[in-house]
């Protein structure tokens, strides 16, 4: 008799709710735990048999892996986007649970990369550093897009410049305004010195890793690209082809197909008329491709061999210079 046991676990903030089911599909346990370390390893050991396990990505899946990795036979960490039996029927803890756990007793669950804990440390600065760029780039947007709204031209940087504050804060008659343009440069002084900071730690970090090193032999690739490369991607043995690194990326091309064939005086052919390339696809790390993306707009605006290249196939398509620097293939090269 097989003693594999396919574990499905709904996780909320206070409580996880778990469903236990054999080989043969049949429910042998439900339970609510609460969400602590000692409550839900405790329940794992109290579990005999080949287990496996299952939840999905989330603010506590991190944690959680780390946790049960070592009480179980396999851990999978699913990705919530493609479970889509979730969706259907009705819906509570209980029930999400039992379909995880079906979903992994079938195969059918699509899992979400854990893992590598070398670059944990620089995985977390990464984001750290992106999160704050993020929200310095927010607070300039908001800036500009003010003066814009009362009809005040704000080209250029010096808008953002400190000795510059008072001419342009100046050209704001309404008293209202003015006062929220302020508070908009108080946030933006207060979060550049922190940028810098989140900066400096990240690239410190990354001088521990070879790998940055050799990101950095590529051209237009510079320490704070390459250490975000090693600390999105983390490593490039979780993809199985080069392909799936594409498509993680967001250069895999799509393609639609239908009524492939007809029929042409009673002889089956191909219909020459389909339009199958759809783009890239959209299901992608929206990071990694902006890195690449810059990347690639570097390269082909900056002296260097991989401009050079650019400007070759621009010129062997016939295409004069400048053009858009999205043209091509220069994104797949880089």
């Amino acid at each position: 008799m097989s003693q594999e046991k396919y574990i499905g676990m709904d996780v909320h903030q206070a409580t996880i709710s778990v469903a236990v089911m054999d080989a043969g599909g049949k429910l042998i346990m439900e339970c609510l735990l609460e969400t602590k370390a000692a409550t839900i390893v405790e329940f794992m050991e109290g579990l005999h048999g080949t287990l496996w396990l299952t939840f999905e990505e989330g603010t506590s899946a991190a944690w959680l892996y780390d946790l049960l990795k070592p009480h179980v036979s396999r851990l999978v960490v699913c990705d919530p986007r493609k479970n889509a039996r979730l969706k259907d029927g009705n819906k509570s803890d209980r029930i999400d649970a039992r379909k995880l756990a079906e979903l992994l007793r079938t195969n059918q669950v699509k899992p979400v990369y854990h893992g590598e804990h070398g670059v944990r440390t620089l995985k977390e600065l990464g984001r750290s550093y992106l999160t704050i760029t993020k929200d310095v780039t927010r607070v300039m947007n908001r800036v500009k897009a003010l003066y814009r709204s009362w009809a005040i031209p704000c080209a250029g940087t010096t808008v953002y410049a400190p000795r510059h504050r008072a001419e342009w804060l100046a050209k704001i008659a309404e008293p209202g305004v003015r006062v929220r343009a302020e508070r908009l440069y108080q946030q933006l002084d207060l979060l550049q010195p922190v940028r810098l900071e989140a900066r400096r730690e990240l690239l410190v970090e990354s001088h521990k890793h070879s790998a940055v090193k050799l990101v950095r032999q590529i051209p237009s690739m510079g320490p704070i690209r390459a250490a975000l490369l090693v600390a999105l991607l983390q490593t490039p043995h979780r993809f199985r082809t080069k392909r799936q690194l594409w498509a993680y990326i967001g250069f895999a091309v799509e393609t639609h197909d239908s009524g492939e064939y007809r029929y042409v005086r009673g002889k089956l052919q191909p219909n020459r008329e389909r339009i199958t390339v759809r783009g890239l696809n959209n299901n992608h790390n929206n990071e990694l491709k902006n890195l690449f993306k810059g990347a690639a707009i570097s390269a082909s605006t900056r002296p260097g061999p991989l401009r050079d290249f650019y400007v070759g196939l621009r010129k062997g398509c016939g295409r004069p210079w400048p053009v858009s620097p999205w043209h091509g293939r220069l994104p797949l090269s880089v």
